[in-house]
């Protein structure tokens, strides 16, 4: 399932990004962009997405924990893009997730259920995203680094993994769409300019 709450995809919750993490960063859409798009703004939007990722905190969601998860976007996705381009993590960004870590440990509980093996669910927000996190550390230093992408679309530049590196544009059938598009366009333009010197006049 790509999209969650498709009658208004401006602020439809991104599920296809490849990994948890990767989903969390796309809860601010368009961001490289003078307006980007905030899809978790309300403690009722956070739950939402949680639920989404089975990740429903025994305590409700608040207004802190809407903070901290639009915060910690921020040290992840500075982390993960030098991981894609190929640059030196910033010092900072590592720093702050490590220590979000240590502040915030969550130890593993087990359950077994009758749908299979499950983790007891987390304390509260700050726990829930912990395991994102944590999520996020483990592929971003792990060799699972080498399947993630960024997409060319100017106004979306989101983050995504392809396993198969047969995909150009994120899973967004928009970006694919816009992308195609302009690259039919920029081919017809190149075959129109070829023509028009091998036709020009001596």
């Amino acid at each position: 399932m790509p999209h969650a709450d498709a009658a208004d995809d401006t602020t439809a919750f991104r599920l296809d990004c490849g990994a948890t993490w990767l989903n969390l960063l796309a809860t601010q859409g368009r961001h490289p962009t003078p307006t980007p798009i905030e899809r978790i703004p309300t403690p009722d939007r956070l739950a939402a997405w949680l639920a989404l990722h089975e990740l429903t905190p025994a305590a409700p969601v608040t207004e802190d924990d809407v903070a901290l998860a639009q915060h910690l976007r921020r040290p992840i996705r500075a982390v993960a893009w030098a991981t894609i381009t190929g640059t030196p993590a910033p010092e900072e960004a590592v720093g702050e997730l490590a220590r979000f870590l240590r502040e915030h440990d969550d130890p593993v509980a087990l359950l077994a259920t009758d749908e299979g093996l499950r983790r007891a669910a987390p304390d509260g927000t700050a726990a829930a995203l912990s395991r994102i996190v944590r999520q996020a550390v483990d592929q971003l230093a792990g060799s699972e680094r080498l399947t993630l992408k960024a997409c060319p679309e100017q106004d979306c530049l989101g983050l995504f993994s392809d396993p198969t590196g047969r995909r150009r544009w994120c899973p967004s059938p928009a970006c694919a769409s816009r992308g195609r598009v302009r690259a039919l366009r920029a081919r017809r333009a190149g075959i129109q300019s070829d023509d028009m010197t091998t036709s020009a006049p001596e």
